[in-house]
This record gives structure tokens, sequence and C-alpha cells, in this order.
């Protein structure tokens, strides 16, 4: 089935690992975005305090499908 979808541009942050940065930005942009269907990693960056990664930040590009008014119920 044809379709179009949407693109988003996000920047995920966490204090744990660029993985975690990642699931944070996917898990919040869950909270008001439906039917997201993929996620592509466009950069990441990290900030660094006495030699030692204190904040990862990623960016993110978050696709998902176009309602149709037949689709919306």
């Amino acid at each position: 089935m044809a379709g179009v979808a949407k693109v988003i541009q996000l920047v995920g942050s966490s204090d744990k690992s660029f993985s975690d940065a990642v699931r944070v930005a996917v898990s919040q942009a869950a909270e008001s975005v439906r039917g997201i269907t993929g996620v592509d990693v466009v950069s990441s960056q990290a900030t660094v305090q006495d030699g030692n990664i204190t904040e990862y930040r990623v960016t993110v590009n978050i696709a998902f499908g176009i309602e149709r008014s037949q689709d919306v119920n």
C-alpha cells in the first residue's frame, strides 16, 4: 500500500549513553505522535567535564505515517 510519511527532527539527551538518548527521544515523541515507524540517528554529541562525559545528545529524524481522513474513525 502506498502512503506518505512525515519526518520530524528532535534532540534527545541522557546522562547514561547515546542509545539511551535515542530511546528518550522516541519515547517522548510517542507521547504526542501516533504511528512512529522509524528513527534515524543524524548526529551524536557529548558534553565533557573533567575528562568525563556528562551528557549524551543525539539528533534524530523520527518518521510516522500521515493519517488520511478515511483512516480516522
